[in-house]
């Protein structure tokens, strides 16, 4: 049986659960022996890799690149993937330019087979950069079959960070935020925003977003969560709202805990998976 992440209750007592352990949970999570064969091939064999076409045609390296930027669903789009990856993003008229998620913007311009300069396959820590993303994906995904709730505040925190970094006084940041649906929820829930704000204007949106912004955090610019401290702020506001709602979107943790848990299962290696866990708590 794979590890599995452990969320053993919902909203905000969830989620400090999780914070506490997640470097533990990390741990054995990434040690899973499916997650472990497909890291060892990428490393293995990725520098090997020269062209997009190479890539699309060895299904095992494309499971790791397109998981990486959490694209897993499109691992049977093989002319699609390649189109995005082939072009790169160096014009602006690239295919992966024109596409309104930019995650395929992303992972063109990681793997870089359509840049100038070659490829980035070759280059030195580029299959650690890689499987760090992968690691952190498939993680994030397996919460979500826990406690979507969860996987929606994991995401935010790694996404919001480079949002927050590249904004200035200009509203980027926010166009970003409100054109990624996970990062609008979060956003739209933690500021008690009603369902008909979708339906305003953007500009009117992005306004109402800096006012509420503002108020809350002293600055109208998506840069002030570049400060830990807001991001978590804001997390633990939506996870509250979602908590008072009962939104929390969850299988049912007491019989998960107990599979994890291998009560009377035998099941190998849970009880060190949860030693390892408990330590991060006491």
């Amino acid at each position: 049986m794979s590890f599995q992440p452990i969320t053993p209750m919902g909203g905000l007592p969830g989620w400090i659960f999780l914070n506490r352990t997640l470097k533990n949970q990390r741990r054995v999570f990434s040690n899973s022996p499916d997650l472990k064969r497909d890291i060892t091939y990428f490393r293995q064999n990725i520098a090997s890799i020269k062209t997009a076409e190479d890539l699309v045609k060895d299904r095992k390296l494309l499971k790791v690149a397109l998981g990486a930027f959490g694209l897993d669903k499109d691992i049977d789009k093989q002319f699609f993937i390649k189109k995005v990856l082939s072009e790169g993003v160096q014009s602006r008229g690239a295919f992966a330019n024109r596409l309104v998620d930019k995650s395929y913007a992303d992972l063109a311009r990681a793997f870089g087979f359509g840049n100038s300069s070659g490829p980035e396959t070759q280059k030195a820590g580029f299959a650690n950069g890689i499987i760090n993303r992968f690691q952190t994906w498939q993680f994030e995904i397996a919460v979500g079959k826990q406690d979507a709730s969860m996987r929606l505040a994991l995401g935010f925190k790694r996404e919001i960070s480079g949002i927050a970094a590249s904004a200035n006084s200009s509203d980027t940041g926010w166009y970003r935020i409100l054109g990624a649906p996970p990062l609008r929820t979060v956003i739209e829930e933690a500021l008690h925003l009603p369902k008909s704000f979708a339906t305003l204007k953007l500009d009117r949106q992005i306004t109402t977003l800096k006012t509420r912004v503002e108020s809350l955090y002293g600055g109208s610019s998506a840069a002030v969560f570049s400060k830990p401290e807001n991001t978590e702020k804001l997390v633990r506001s939506f996870l509250l709202a979602r908590q008072m709602a009962g939104q929390s979107s969850r299988s049912s943790s007491a019989s998960t805990a107990l599979a994890i848990l291998g009560v009377g299962s035998g099941q190998p290696g849970n009880s060190d998976a949860m030693a390892a866990i408990f330590s991060a708590l006491y």
